[in-house]
């Protein structure tokens, strides 16, 4: 995927409505991710998050829908996550309710 084509996937995720469990996925499809990574995501086979409703992509990203009032701790709880080291995601990412 180029920029444009992601930029377009972010704008038409941003606008559909937001449903905490699935926007990890939405968002990790939006970047160009096959549709076998995202099952596999989900069945749990790829995921190596160690946070409840969190999605660690190996060697990528972890990510985590949160409440807003919850953004700090959420944060901190994802940068200090063993898994989060071990699986040495990149990048970080809090998507608030």
């Amino acid at each position: 995927m180029n920029a444009v084509e992601i930029e377009e996937a972010i704008s038409s995720l941003a606008e559909q409505p937001f449903v905490p469990p699935e926007f990890p996925y939405a968002f990790l499809e939006a970047f160009g991710n096959k549709e076998t990574t995202i099952q596999r995501l989900k069945s749990g086979n790829n995921n190596k998050s160690d946070i409840e409703g969190g999605v660690l992509q190996q060697n990528n990203i972890d990510i985590l829908a949160c409440n807003a009032w919850d953004v700090t701790a959420a944060l901190q709880k994802l940068k200090r996550s063993p898994a989060t080291i071990k699986g040495k995601a990149k990048f970080v990412l809090l998507r608030m309710e």
